[in-house]
């Protein structure tokens, strides 16, 4: 089942890339990629995951950024519609689909050296009892990947 759904995921996905090639030099030009992931924050947790956000993704996101790793990022709120929508919303901005889903290891190097130096530790297992309160604090909802697109004046 697993394995369908990436198939699916990635056909989904290559299809978009193709048609949206077909249509873009029409009517639009092509933009950034956002890989924006979904949360919902648990009872009485908002707060305590705000201030990790401040703590910890805002200061990696800024020097990711500074290296060229992403174009930029952001935090969305929402006002939940049910008890199974989300609340925030992580967004992180690539340059284009390749830079927000291809592997690179080199960059992925460069990310790790940058939890390094903020967590002031190299060993994982730190930096993962470090970073493992956000558990607590909200649940995965899921993850979309949106690309902007400028329209083009009609002549």
């Amino acid at each position: 089942m697993n394995a369908r759904l990436n198939q699916f995921t990635f056909s989904t996905i290559l299809f978009f890339l193709v048609t949206t090639g077909l249509f873009a030099q029409e009517h639009f030009t092509l933009s950034a990629v956002r890989t924006v992931s979904f949360y919902r924050t648990s009872p009485g947790q908002f707060d305590n995951y705000m201030k990790y956000l401040r703590t910890n993704f805002l200061p990696t996101q800024e020097e990711a950024k500074k290296q060229g790793l992403i174009v930029g990022y952001s935090v969305l709120l929402n006002v939940p519609s049910s008890e199974d929508d989300w609340d925030v919303a992580i967004v992180t901005l690539n340059k284009n689909f390749a830079d927000a889903l291809d592997y690179n290891q080199d960059e992925a190097d460069k990310m790790k050296k940058i939890q390094e130096n903020h967590y002031k530790t190299t060993d994982e297992d730190k930096m993962d009892e470090m970073t493992s309160k956000r558990f607590e604090m909200r649940t995965y909802m899921g993850t979309k990947y949106f690309r902007e697109v400028t329209l083009k004046p009609l002549k």
